[in-house]
């Protein structure tokens, strides 16, 4: 593992064409905000039916998702993670909910990489308090966040 400095790479596992750039740039400011500095994280764009099999082979969970994350290790200022992100799923939702898919995979990264720093949805005030931060991040860097509560 890269200790020296902080390393975001994206593994696109799929069709859709998707600009990286913001993704990268969310991860980096909540990871960065939250005193991680040094470490790696991958994002893996994939397909719905490769985010099923993930989900039941990891979580036990027989379904697509949006986004799994996982701590690979961790310590004092860095983070090894990594996020799978479904864009079959982002396209979904992005169509029932009138987002864009590239608001989606936002909204996706910055959930996963908010469960790499410690934050959770478990219960109702800590997804109150996530979601905020993900409107926070969103805003950050001008993406509309569409409230799925309305």
């Amino acid at each position: 593992m890269n200790t020296t400095a902080l390393k975001i790479e994206i593994a696109d596992q799929q069709q859709l064409k998707v600009n990286f750039d913001p993704l990268i740039k969310i991860a980096s400011a909540i990871l960065d905000d939250h005193g991680v500095s040094k470490g790696e994280l991958s994002i893996a764009l994939v397909d719905d039916p490769t985010i099923r099999e993930l989900n039941n082979q990891y979580l036990q969970h027989d379904w697509e998702t949006d986004v799994i994350s996982f701590v690979l290790d961790e310590g004092e200022g860095w983070l090894a993670g990594q996020l799978i992100v479904s864009t079959d799923t982002a396209m979904r939702i992005a169509k029932e909910v009138g987002s864009t898919v590239e608001a989606e995979l936002a909204l996706y990264v910055a959930h996963g990489t908010l469960h790499l720093v410690g934050f959770d949805d478990l219960d109702e005030n800590s997804a109150i308090e996530m979601k905020a931060a993900e409107k926070e991040y969103l805003q950050l860097f001008s993406i509309e966040c569409i409230n799925r509560e309305a």
